[in-house]
């Protein structure tokens, strides 16, 4: 004779809601995430020399694969701060994205949210292993760049991936193969790092805050 025990009617709902749950994560995590027409669509500022800009993040931070680099540049499209980070080992989730963008950029530069009209602009630098073409994990990146941006007090720019082939503007068809991931860093004139201002922690951050006041 077998003996056995019929799942409860209160096990059976619990594995219900667990369904649903994952099922709601699943789809908010699809709403958190932009698609290149929209991302074209929202009328984001084209940068004047996205090279430049690039070559001069990748020399200062010299990203590895899953690094982050988020910049706020000035309205003559100089670098005035700059942090970069690892994305954590999860589901590519724009909220997530939104808030590790976020908690960088006021660790390293004060907000506008004073002003009625955005004045610096914040673009990303995302640096992965893969070809050029757009991912869901792109799109995510784009949602939190945007959000960021709207909560910090500044205009939404560029989204700028990295691979071993090369860089480029996602929804505007520029790049170029150097710099690259893993490739040297371009020199500089006058010095082998572009004249940027210090990097996020402690000291540096007071320095950008008095920068950013004047």
């Amino acid at each position: 004779m077998t003996f056995g025990f019929a799942p409860s009617s209160a096990a059976s709902l619990s594995t219900s809601s667990t369904r649903a749950d994952m099922s709601a994560d699943s789809v908010n995590q699809l709403a958190r995430m932009l698609e290149p027409a929209e991302w074209a669509a929202a009328g984001i500022p084209l940068l004047r020399n996205p090279r430049e800009v690039v070559s001069g993040l990748h020399a200062r931070h010299r990203p590895k694969p899953q690094t982050a680099v988020v910049a706020v540049l000035d309205t003559e499209e100089r670098l005035r701060a700059s942090a970069s980070f690892t994305r954590r080992a999860s589901a590519a989730d724009g909220w997530v994205f939104r808030n590790s963008l976020l908690t960088h950029l006021r660790r390293v530069i004060p907000h506008d949210l004073r002003r009625r009209t955005p004045v610096r602009t914040a673009v990303l630098l995302y640096c992965r292993e893969g070809d050029a073409r757009w991912t869901e994990e792109d799109g995510a990146w784009m949602w939190g760049l945007r959000d960021a941006c709207t909560l910090h007090g500044l205009r939404c720019g560029a989204y700028i991936t990295m691979t071993r082939d090369g860089w480029q503007v996602l929804g505007e068809g520029r790049g170029g193969r150097r710099p690259s991931l893993g490739s040297t860093p371009e020199a500089y004139e006058g010095g082998s790092e572009p004249p940027l201002l210090p990097r996020a922690g402690g000291a540096a951050s007071e320095v950008l805050r008095r920068a950013a006041a004047r």
